[in-house]
């Protein structure tokens, strides 16, 4: 067998990509999926579009290579986002609902119950208040006759790839506010709670074990491992050791530290979660702050304001003034996520005046991010009581060395950039390739890895701590803006 076919099915894309044995990408294929915005708040996928979709990619991108070759398929996924459909034809019963939706409401919810149970604190974001909704709004009594099955984009697709297999693995699980972190199956407090009959949900597996093989596309490849996309990245990039740490720059920004066999509960503001887990090995629990606007603040000064024609442009125009002049962006277009956890505040834009140019605008939004990954760094040392020697990165931001730059001086740590930009997809890779022998261990993944890219801090540490402090003030200013009283 000669490689192993990852698909990384993204909030915006999916892609399928072909790896050889050192981690070499022989083949890859992508397209993009439409989002949908029907009102104010709300954000909706088309899950048979997006089987459809995967279908065509994974016959172009074996074009060139027989279907004997593929050792195995590992799927890594957008998260959160909630497909239903139907259990006898297959079909999606309502529009999928994706993570980024704020329809519902957490308000009422018990934090300290749900936290204690899941690692998560209640939030729009995860998945049990969208699966409740959509029970609420016309679908609860075929639920509860088992006729809809509730499953994450990883389910979905293995469901028709292998032609009614129903399970998750354990990374997505504990994304879904109902899996308790103590015994890794589903919580029946909190099916109660938020109403969800069990007879919809998936069987709970691990990350990386052959689950069956594809009866559809690809006859006969095992399907070996399923895993939440930032965990994925966490694997790919060979994070196996307390302490370690990835930070993926996309849309969002998500940052996990690897904290060990045993689940580090958050005083921060940060999300307990599972990072991994091989087989009937013990699981592998992280710590991760979640940014939610990162690249997509980016798209808001090319496409919002104008400012600039392409999204690489802005590391010119940033690099064009030697500080942000006083300015600072704080991007809550959807509220702030970790560490600060407020779902009202709103965007702003602090320390305007007439010195004030595009370029110091477009300085600003690369520290926006530079500055969210250190008060997501600061929670993770404070909980872990490890402290973070380096960043490793990702994503598409990363090709912006100005802003690696900027994360490395806030950081005060070296930033390191992969050989394989594709860290998402190698995960899901590694973890199937492992479940099926491809690769023996973890010290084979790590032979892997090599560096393309490194950014030590250069930053006066007084400078730093003086513009950190403004940062935290605008922070403070979102957060009040927003308020009534």
């Amino acid at each position: 067998m000669s490689y192993v076919l990852a698909v990384d099915q993204g909030t915006t894309s999916t892609r399928c990509i072909l790896f050889d044995r050192r981690a070499t990408v022989v083949s890859a294929v992508r397209t993009e999926h439409p989002q949908s915005y029907p009102r104010p708040g709300w954000v909706e996928h088309d899950a048979a579009r997006i089987w459809r979709d995967l279908q065509r990619l994974i016959r172009k991108v074996l074009a060139d290579v027989d279907p004997s070759e593929v050792a195995a398929i590992g799927i890594a996924n957008q998260r959160e986002t909630v497909v239903l459909w139907d259990r006898a034809s297959g079909v999606p019963v309502a529009p999928a609902i994706v993570w980024q939706d704020t329809r519902t409401d957490v308000s009422t919810i018990d934090p300290d119950f749900v936290r204690s149970r899941t690692g998560l604190p209640p939030a729009t974001y995860f998945s049990a208040t969208k699966i409740q909704w959509l029970l609420d709004n016309g679908l609860r009594d075929r639920a509860e006759r088992g006729d809809v099955l509730f499953g994450t984009m990883d389910s979905w697709l293995i469901w028709n790839l292998t032609g009614g297999l129903h399970i998750t693995d354990v990374t997505n699980a504990s994304r879904t506010m109902l899996m308790n972190l103590s015994t890794l199956d589903w919580d029946d407090e909190l099916l109660q709670l938020f109403g969800i009959p069990r007879v919809m949900l998936p069987e709970i597996r691990s990350s990386s074990e052959v689950y069956g093989t594809a009866g559809a596309v690809l006859p006969g490849v095992p399907i070996a491992a399923a895993i939440g996309d930032q965990q994925a990245a966490l694997f790919g990039q060979t994070c196996f050791e307390p302490g370690e740490a990835k930070c993926t720059y996309g849309t969002g920004g998500f940052l996990l530290m690897n904290t060990g066999a045993t689940p580090v509960r958050s005083g921060h503001g940060l999300i307990t979660t599972v990072g991994y887990r091989i087989g009937d090995e013990r699981p592998v629990f992280a710590l991760e702050g979640s940014i939610a606007i990162a690249g997509s603040l980016v798209q808001w000064v090319r496409d919002g304001l104008g400012l600039i024609g392409t999204a690489s442009e802005i590391e010119t125009l940033a690099g064009s003034v030697a500080d942000n002049g006083g300015c600072y962006i704080v991007p809550a277009f959807s509220g702030l996520y970790a560490p600060y956890w407020h779902s009202e505040a709103r965007g702003v834009i602090v320390g305007l005046t007439s010195y004030i140019t595009k370029g110091h605008l477009a300085r600003a939004v690369l520290e926006a991010t530079g500055w969210q990954t250190r008060d997501v760094v600061d929670a993770m040392n404070a909980d872990s009581g490890l402290a973070l020697t380096a960043l490793n990165v990702d994503g598409g931001m990363t090709a912006d060395n100005l802003l690696m730059q900027i994360v490395a001086d806030f950081l005060q740590v070296p930033v390191v950039r992969p050989m394989v930009a594709e860290t998402v997809s190698l995960g899901a890779a590694y973890a199937a390739g492992l479940a099926v022998g491809y690769w023996s261990d973890l010290r084979d993944l790590r032979a892997n890895r090599h560096s393309a890219g490194r950014w030590r801090p250069t930053l006066d540490s007084g400078r730093r701590e003086r513009e950190y402090a403004r940062w935290r003030r605008a922070i403070d200013c979102a957060v009040l803006f927003s308020r009534e009283d």
